[in-house]
């Protein structure tokens, strides 16, 4: 396939290309996905490249990252999925499917568009929160098909494997959501609105980072009945047990922390997902499976502060080197 790369909001150094993906299954208009790909510069040769998926009420913005693989000699390439991030248009729900398969589409056309710039080349997937939802079940479907390749291994970083809270309150918000979905799909969730995450975060709240926060708000965006239904099915799938096809590193904070507002002991745990329920099921993956706890990590282990980041790229590095997807290069960003 032929992509026409234009400039991206990212500004020098990376395009992105716009999927066109026709009418919404789910009745919203038409639809697009965004793949966004860092420029190589002169002196880079990738042998190989990656294909980064994002999470919920999030997108792409993660440069120090794709810098990262990128000194290691993989081309890097990350997709906004339907109605998220750059794909979201006036009209859509932000993030709203009704069944996860639907990515397929998506996430099968990017990493034909990968393979076509860099054939005969292994790409790892690597996917965050409910990214690492998405993406093992579609390599699941594909192995079922009798394709992995160019897929050489799976990243997932502090993926949503399960609903959180106690056992009974899960079965009772599961079997309400199956209800309500087949007749209110898009009604809103009255769930307790935080910005907690967003706050050790973002540069203007006190964090580190930029971004756009009308793409990645501070609270994130409401969640809909039929999107949390959608989930429900794609997490008992996974607890059914996987085969996504290649070796994965499963990275996670060694702790939650709850909390309304913020404090020093957001910035040093994950403040969205139960980490003990990441590690209850990342064995559902299949084959040759790695899990690394990263102490005192954030919810993206590589929006962490510096020591716990480093750390994260410290594992991913040394889980590339054994999997012979790298050689040796200089330190990770401190």
């Amino acid at each position: 396939m032929s992509a026409t790369w234009q400039p991206d909001l990212l500004g020098t150094g990376y395009e992105q290309h716009t999927l066109e993906l026709g009418t919404d299954p789910d009745g919203e208009g038409r639809i697009t996905a965004v793949v966004v790909r860092r420029v190589p510069l002169e002196d880079e040769q990738p042998h190989g490249a990656v294909l980064y998926v994002h999470g919920f009420a999030d997108y792409f913005f993660q440069t120090e990252l794709a810098d990262f693989f990128a000194e290691r000699g993989l081309a890097f390439y990350a997709l906004d999925l339907r109605k998220s991030g750059r794909a979201r248009s006036e009209g859509h729900t932000a993030h709203y499917v009704t069944d996860l398969e639907l990515y397929d589409v998506e996430l099968e056309r990017s990493l034909e568009l990968v393979a076509d710039e860099h054939p005969d080349s292994p790409v790892v997937v690597v996917a965050h929160s409910t990214g690492g939802l998405i993406t093992p079940l579609w390599l699941d479907r594909r192995r079922r098909a009798g394709r992995t390749d160019p897929v050489a291994g799976l990243v997932l970083n502090s993926p949503w494997f399960d609903l959180q809270g106690k056992p009974r309150m899960r079965h009772a918000v599961t079997q309400a959501v199956r209800i309500l979905a087949r007749i209110a799909p898009l009604r809103v969730l009255d769930l307790p609105a935080t910005s907690v995450y967003g706050d050790s975060l973002h540069a203007e709240r006190g964090g580190t980072w930029h971004y756009d926060l009308m793409l990645k708000p501070l609270a994130g965006f409401p969640v809909t009945v039929g999107w949390l239904n959608a989930v429900r099915r794609g997490q008992a799938r996974l607890h059914r047990g996987l085969d996504v096809g290649v070796p994965s590193l499963v990275l996670r904070s060694d702790k939650t922390h709850y909390s309304r507002t913020h404090s020093p002991a957001s910035d040093r745990a994950d403040t969205v997902l139960d980490v003990q329920q990441i590690a209850r099921w990342a064995g559902c993956l299949g084959g040759e499976t790695t899990v690394q706890p990263i102490e005192d990590a954030r919810h993206d282990v590589f929006l962490s502060l510096d020591v716990p980041r480093r750390r994260s790229y410290d594992a991913v590095d040394g889980w590339l080197r054994r999997l012979g997807l790298t050689e040796p290069f200089p330190d990770p960003p401190a």
